[in-house]
């Protein structure tokens, strides 16, 4: 079986509207000419596609970059500063979106009701597997791929912020995320692998100008959450919530394509991660969180958070996709 290659450094995006052109415009330049820029974000809606583009290439520096962009960038003083600014006002919105935690609410609580099933569902995995189409799961890989082919990857910058039980179990569960050892079975280039057998781009970034905002701020939070250290807490509790909801859902996902006739490595994929997340789920429950917790019992707060923010973005993007289909139109831009 051959396997589908992904360009390592794509080039940057077509701007969604004036912020990130303004972005775009300043990360053509070379690094360290620039002393002041101002995004001027706080007029604008949190999840505006623009905001959350401008935001996502940003972020983007961090992972594989843009071969149009200096990659002194990453780390230069003015871009961050402005950048500060688009995740001030993307937080905050998070947080309404939330709401605030009730002082009986634990982690353990938090985590169990995550994992508690409803007996009839509404979401994309529901509707894919029993009366979805073909191209609607192509879609839904579509929205997906921004995700998954950088999938560890963000979580992975909690890594060097915890200690003891809870780091050596949470580079368990992403040992596994990576393959085990196995550059073939790596989740993302299984993904990878998945886009090409439905006959869709698997270059990284490729659909990056195709989704939505709300696609956008899926995987933008979990940057967020990962690339500040103040934020390990929360990083954690997405961690969490991102295993314990996996399982499931990619149960469904493999009903839906086998009934749909997909491609093998696109059942593959999710079947992977049936199995493993189950596993997972428990590795993370105990050993992660629980151990986390033991050592930093301040956190919880911000764990409980993780996992709620998991859920406010992942229904956003869930509700975009669902509305559109049952409106017999595209939840897409373009593609």
């Amino acid at each position: 079986m051959t396997t589908a290659v992904t360009r390592t450094e794509p080039r940057l995006p077509v701007p969604a509207g004036p912020l990130s052109a303004a972005v775009f415009d300043l990360l053509r330049r070379p690094a360290g000419v620039v002393d002041e820029f101002e995004p001027r974000a706080d007029h604008l809606d949190p999840y505006s596609r623009d905001l959350q583009l401008a935001l996502y290439v940003c972020y983007e520096l961090h992972y594989r970059g843009f071969a149009d962009v200096d990659p002194d960038w990453e780390w230069d003083a003015t871009l961050l500063e402005s950048r500060a600014q688009l995740e001030r006002v993307f937080l905050d919105s998070v947080r309404r979106d939330v709401g605030t935690r009730r002082s009986h609410t634990t982690a353990d609580s938090e985590m169990t009701s995550v994992a508690t099933e409803p007996a009839l569902g509404t979401g994309p995995s529901w509707h894919l597997r029993d009366h979805g189409t073909w191209e609607q799961a192509r879609e839904y890989f579509v929205h997906r791929s921004l995700y998954h082919l950088k999938e560890g990857d963000p979580h992975a910058w909690a890594i060097p912020r915890l200690g003891g039980q809870a780091k050596a179990s949470f580079v368990a569960v992403e040992f596994d995320e990576y393959g085990a050892g196995r550059g073939e079975r790596v989740h993302q280039q299984l993904f990878a692998d998945l886009l090409a057998a439905a006959g869709l781009n698997a270059e990284y970034l490729a659909y990056l100008g195709n989704v939505p905002a709300e696609s956008l701020a899926v995987v933008n939070l979990m940057s967020l959450f990962g690339l500040h250290r103040r934020w390990r807490g929360a990083a954690v509790g997405h961690f969490a919530a991102t295993e314990i909801t996996s399982s499931p859902g990619s149960s469904r996902l493999v009903a839906g394509l086998r009934r749909m006739g997909a491609p093998e490595p696109c059942v593959r994929f999710y079947a992977e991660h049936v199995e493993a997340d189950a596993v997972h789920e428990l590795v993370v429950r105990t050993d992660v969180v629980a151990d986390l917790l033991r050592h930093e019992p301040a956190l919880e707060v911000d764990v409980v958070f993780g996992i709620r923010a998991h859920a406010a973005v992942e229904d956003r993007l869930a509700a975009a996709m669902t509305t559109a289909w049952s409106a017999g139109r595209s939840s897409l831009i373009a593609i």
